[in-house]
């Protein structure tokens, strides 16, 4: 029998995308979030938000008190932009309960990563979990750039093994892409599909490739932008304001970058450089001017443009280029 190729390995390992009946109707109350920063904060928030409990995992107790200082802050923000009460706040910080302890994660059906986005500390968290966390368990990886089958196996449940690729802020996002390994099976998928659908987000299905599909497209937009402003070609108010109203976009590239965070997009783009060779992945000489400078967008004040205390351009002062 000749062997497989590839290609007619991930045709067979698509199947039927609809449930089987009985299959992929369990509802959960619950999920578990590990990695407390910007991210882990935003997919907490916005799970509690539709009624799930979340237990929130940080490495230590220090840096979970931090976290659940910053949450409140995030959240007091949103009340100040009459985007939430205080009686959501109450009920969101009520369906939150924070640990440092990996042992309370034992029972949890669903467990999303949400640590830096570097492969070593992923598989090494990976393998602790493996240890403690139910046969049934299934391991999600909030990654924008990498491999979920490599990820997937240093485990050893390949076939629980699924990405969810979130967008910041993860609350106002309506979108998720949900990334299937090579050995993601349709219940695993199915399964995580139901979960992102009862916290309000339209999937899309991704089968792996570098940057899947937002990365993939967004990078080299904002990568050209920061270059089109390093050149002399227009300001950074110039270019936003062309883009903005030129294609109808929400918003501008560079302040884009800003809120994403520039040492974010500097390692989404250093990892595409790496995986493709690619030179329109290749980082602006001015991006890695700002990060090493500590601009960093939205979460330092400065970026491109600057920011008040809530995270609010400040429109006519000058940026830090």
């Amino acid at each position: 029998m000749p062997d497989e190729t590839l290609q007619s390995i991930l045709e067979r390992s698509k199947g039927a995308l609809e449930p089987a009946e009985g299959e992929g109707e369990e509802q959960l109350t619950r999920i578990a979030v590990i990695g407390a920063g910007t991210m882990g904060l935003g997919i907490a928030q916005a799970v509690s938000a539709k009624g799930l409990e979340v237990l929130l995992l940080e490495k230590d107790e220090v840096s979970l008190q931090a976290s659940l200082k910053q949450l409140a802050i995030n959240l007091d923000r949103e009340i100040a932009r009459w985007g939430m009460t205080e009686s959501d706040k109450r009920a969101v910080l009520s369906r939150i309960k924070g640990t440092s302890n990996l042992d309370e994660l034992e029972g949890y059906r669903l467990i999303i990563e949400a640590v830096p986005d570097l492969i070593e500390p992923k598989t090494n968290l990976f393998k602790q979990l493996d240890t403690m966390a139910s046969r049934n368990a299934v391991f999600v990886t909030n990654t924008s750039v990498l491999s979920v089958t490599e990820l997937a196996e240093k485990t050893i449940r390949p076939d629980k093994f699924i990405g969810m690729h979130f967008l910041h802020p993860v609350q106002k996002r309506h979108m998720v892409e949900i990334v299937r390994g090579l050995q993601t099976s349709d219940a695993t998928f199915r399964f995580t599909k139901s979960f992102a659908e009862s916290i309000g987000k339209t999937v899309v299905e991704v089968y792996e490739s570098p940057g899947y599909v937002t990365t993939r497209v967004i990078l080299p937009m904002l990568n050209e932008a920061m270059h089109t402003l390093m050149e002399g070609v227009a300001s950074a108010e110039g270019i936003d304001t062309a883009i903005r109203l030129g294609y109808n976009f929400v918003q501008g590239p560079l302040h884009l970058a800003d809120q994403m965070g520039l040492d974010e997009v500097h390692s989404w783009l250093e990892a595409m450089f790496r995986e493709t060779g690619e030179q329109k992945y290749r980082p602006c000489p001015l991006l890695r001017k700002l990060v090493r400078a500590g601009h960093l967008g939205v979460k330092t004040g400065q970026g491109f443009f600057k920011y008040d205390e809530t995270g609010r351009q400040i429109y006519g002062a000058e940026g830090v280029v």
